[in-house]
């Protein structure tokens, strides 16, 4: 079992590793790291590129999380009794690849829209409930830290109530939302300080 966890894991991380935000900024002649926030993701992406460039960092980020769990669920390992399991890994690793890339210096984005891929491709139903999480609070408050780490939040729970008793799973599960909180601690520190970003806020660039 072991060794299938490391294969999930190391495909899940390959995958992560392709930064969508970066690719697209290079594509305008823009290194996304150096401006705004300074993160690799679809919030710098929307705010530094503007929307086109942030929907395709969002629809990006979280196919190359869906792909692997695709080869993992039907070609790799199909036919394995703790398949879920093996999902939850293979997505673990991508968030690892999206946030720690090793080909841009470790230096990679937040997570949560690579997160968002894996919660969409491990359980379809979590669909309606994670938008409501996360359009609702962010519609309400205006800051889409504070939707990211409900949605963060979400997944442990979601797993406690499909696989009620599966430790294991739960376990994965907290670390995606932990991994969550420790890329959003300059962003909580905001949020408690009242000075965090505003959704629609933007970023100037220099020509």
């Amino acid at each position: 079992m072991i060794s299938k966890i490391v294969i999930c894991l190391a495909l899940g991380y390959g995958f992560g590793c392709f930064s969508t935000s970066y690719v697209i900024g290079k594509l305008k002649h823009v290194d996304i790291r150096k401006y705004g926030s300074g993160n690799a993701g679809t919030t710098n992406a929307l705010r530094t590129l503007g929307a086109k460039a942030g929907i395709f960092t969002l629809a990006g980020d979280m196919i190359k999380a869906v792909v692997p769990i695709i080869l993992v669920r039907y070609v790799i390992f199909p036919e394995m009794e703790n398949l879920p399991l093996l999902i939850l890994y293979t997505g673990l690793g991508v968030v690892l690849g999206h946030n720690y890339p090793f080909w841009l210096g470790f230096k990679g984005g937040k997570g949560i829209a690579a997160t968002g891929g894996v919660m969409i491709a491990f359980d379809p139903y979590i669909i309606p409930v994670g938008l409501l999480v996360f359009v609702g609070s962010v519609a309400i408050t205006r800051y889409v830290s504070v939707g990211s780490l409900l949605v963060s939040i979400l997944f442990p729970i979601w797993i406690m109530i499909r696989y009620p008793g599966n430790i294991h799973m739960l376990i994965i599960a907290l670390v995606y939302m932990v991994l969550a909180f420790i890329k959003h601690r300059s962003n909580i520190k905001r949020l408690i300080m009242g000075t965090e970003n505003k959704l629609g806020q933007k970023v100037k660039i220099d020509k």
